[in-house]
This record gives C-alpha cells, sequence and structure tokens, in this order.
C-alpha cells in the first residue's frame, strides 16, 4: 500500500478550479517531486497535504489515514518554506529546538536532538550565531534543521532552494539528495526546476493549469513523456519538437523534415503499421538534443542511427559539450555535441540522428502517438 495517496482531489477557490481530480501515491521512503510553470497548482497541491489548504473534493491518505479536516498540527508533517521563516530574534540553536520546547520536550533530550541535527547538517559550529550572521546556504541548512529535529513521518520543501546562487543550489541539492538517502523519510519537494526534479526525484508528477500531465520516474518522465507540454518542459535543452510529413519507403516509415536546402528524408526504424493512418500527413517528431550528434568516420554507429546534412546557424560551447542550432521543420532544432566538433556557424554539418530516441505526437491533440 502506498505510504501518501492523493485521490481524486480538488481545491477550489470559489468558482475558480485550481488543482482537478489529482491522483498520484508515493511509496513510503519515496521522494515526490511537483513540477509545473507557475500558477500550475503546485504550491496549492503542497499546501494541501500540509494541511495549510482545505480541499474541495477528493480524499487525501498519509500512512493509510484519511487527512481530510485534521488539523496540520497533527498530521505529523514538517515543512521547509522557500523564505526560510527564521526567527531573527533567536539563535541557531534556538531556531531549531523552538517547536520542541512549545511541545514541552525535556532540555536534555531537546539539546541531544539539536546536536545531531546540526552535526549531520554540518552546522555545529553555528548555533550561537543569528540569522542576520548567516548566508543564505546556511539559514537554509537551519530551517532543514527546524524540520528535521522532529522526525515527521513527511517532509515536505517548497522551493527550497530558489533563494540561493547558482553554485550553492547544486550543493545544497546534493545535501538534500544525501538527506533522504540516509533519513529513509517520504519526502514531497515543489520546484520549477526541472534539473532539481531530475536529479532528486523517485518519482516526478508534472503539472500544468492544476491538471496532472504525467506520473513516473525520472527517466520515464524524460523517454517517454506523454505529451507536447511535458517533452518540452522537462530536459535542458528542452526536447526538439518538428513538425514533419510522413510517407513511405517500402516497408518503412519516413518523415519529411523541411529545410532551407531542400527537404531531409528521415527513415524510422519501426513497423510501418504503426504510421499507416497518418500517410501524407503533418505529426510532431520529438528528439533530445543528446540523440542529434555529429557524424565522425572514427565512430561506430547501430542500426537506428541516419545522416543527414543541415546549415549550422549558431554554435554555443558549454564546456563539456558544444549545442548547434539549425532550423528544421520550421522550427530550430538543438543538437548536442562534442566539446571538440567541427561546427562552424554558416557552415554545413554532416550530423548523426538516433531515431531509436524519437517520440511522434498528434500535431493537433499534443499527444503521444503509440
Amino acid at each position: 500500500m502506498a505510504f501518501l495517496e492523493i485521490d481524486k482531489l480538488q481545491k477550489r477557490y470559489g468558482s475558480v478550479e485550481v488543482l482537478k481530480n489529482i491522483s498520484l501515491e508515493v511509496e513510503e521512503g519515496g521522494f515526490l517531486v511537483l513540477v509545473g510553470p507557475s500558477g500550475c497548482g503546485k504550491s496549492t497541491l503542497l499546501n494541501t497535504i500540509a494541511g495549510l489548504e482545505e480541499i474541495t473534493g477528493g480524499d487525501l491518505r498519509i500512512n493509510g489515514k484519511s487527512m481530510n479536516g485534521v488539523h496540520p498540527s497533527e498530521r505529523d508533517i514538517a515543512m521547509v518554506f522557500q523564505s526560510y521563516a527564521l526567527y531573527p530574534n533567536m539563535n541557531v540553536r534556538e531556531n531549531i529546538g523552538f517547536g520542541m520546547e512549545m511541545r514541552k520536550v525535556p532540555r536534555a533530550e531537546r539539546d541531544q536532538a539539536i546536536a545531531d541535527v546540526a552535526k549531520m547538517l554540518q552546522i555545529d559550529h553555528l548555533l550561537d550565531r543569528r540569522p542576520g550572521q548567516l548566508s543564505g546556504g546556511q539559514r537554509q541548512r537551519v530551517a532543514m534543521g527546524r524540520a528535521l529535529v522532529r522526525k515527521p513521518q513527511v517532509f515536505l520543501f517548497d522551493e527550497p532552494l530558489s533563494n540561493l546562487d547558482a553554485k550553492l543550489r547544486v550543493e545544497m541539492r546534493t545535501e538534500i539528495k544525501r538527506l533522504h538517502q540516509s533519513l529513509g523519510r517520504t519526502m514531497v519537494y515543489v520546484t520549477h526546476d526541472q534539473i532539481e526534479a531530475m536529479t532528486l526525484a523517485t518519482k516526478i508528477a508534472v503539472l500544468k493549469d492544476g491538471v496532472l500531465q504525467q506520473v513516473g520516474t525520472p527517466q520515464e518522465i524524460y523517454r517517454d513523456p506523454v505529451n507536447t507540454f511535458v517533452a518540452d518542459f522537462m530536459g535542458s535543452p528542452a526536447m526538439n519538437l518538428v513538425r514533419a510529413r510522413v510517407g513511405f519507403a517500402g516497408d518503412k516509415p519516413v518523415l519529411g523534415l523541411k529545410r532551407r536546402e531542400g527537404e531531409i528524408a528521415l527513415e524510422l526504424d519501426i513497423p510501418a503499421g504503426k504510421l499507416a493512418s497518418w500517410k501524407d500527413k503533418e505529426i510532431i517528431l520529438g528528439i533530445r538534443p543528446e540523440n542529434i550528434t555529429e557524424f565522425t568516420d572514427a565512430q561506430s554507429y547501430g542500426p537506428s542511427v541516419r545522416f543527414c546534412d543541415v546549415m549550422v546557424d549558431v554554435v554555443e560551447p558549454a564546456g563539456a559539450d558544444t549545442f548547434m542550432v539549425t532550423h528544421l521543420g520550421g522550427k530550430e532544432v538543438i543538437g548536442r555535441l562534442a566539446a571538440e566538433a567541427s561546427a562552424r556557424s554558416g557552415e554545413m554539418l554532416r550530423l548523426a540522428v538516433n531515431t531509436a530516441g524519437v517520440v511522434l505526437f498528434d500535431p493537433d491533440k499534443g499527444t503521444r502517438l503509440h
């Protein structure tokens, strides 16, 4: 049985429906990340789990017990906010232990719990400082310590890293991953950053306009998106989505892709019957940048790799990779090349396209074609 169960959950503010029949499950010790653009309902969903927002319909259960109408203080959850929410007039020790003090936890037990958590988070040398004397990363650790010291059933994180600089975000992301592995507790994490989602989650839920688009492991979400929204939202750079016309060469489907120098015919290694009803019609071809690489004579290629020549518009060196931008199907298409790639702006380049990574979508509905 799932540890956290959300069953057809609805949330309305008057006539405005913010969450629309959300259903998902998280196993005990799982790490669920809620992602989506601003206003999609992910923070509202987190707040309903915390009990800060009452649900309009459906059911929410933790460890088999319905939380409908249960006060936040009785849900055995702890929440880490984006804003840290530390008391400026208290030092780190007092901030971490404040909740335990309010619950009348004995002083000796409280001090031991604070010492253990501070050591785990590597802030034991900061216990006598006040929040104003701490960096952003240190304040975030204190906020996490205040949650950890309670040892709740479920941890909730509401965009906890969004106020940190890029380097510190990566460091704190690693700390949260390490904490989850060592504690083995169930965690629910809200972010709009899909890199955070991919690196932290055991399960990702993608939302748009209050509707759950897809739930799955990071690999499932990344490699097998159910629609063009998920395909475009997850990944950096995003999946290339271009229009292509379906044709056939014998028993093989062939996609016609327009380019300035003439059309490219991209043969797919799938049964012709799967696209028979789309003959001479347009579909949307989805392919990740890493499946578009530079052709090299020294490289061996699998049976699903096809070759084509394109005009390079932009070259973007990025350290370990070089990103190449061209135009296909009337849209920009990005390829991920090796750091030492020979691509030059304004020149033709031969590409190796791995069609095993191709995903096809209905151009009108945006849904995946299977």
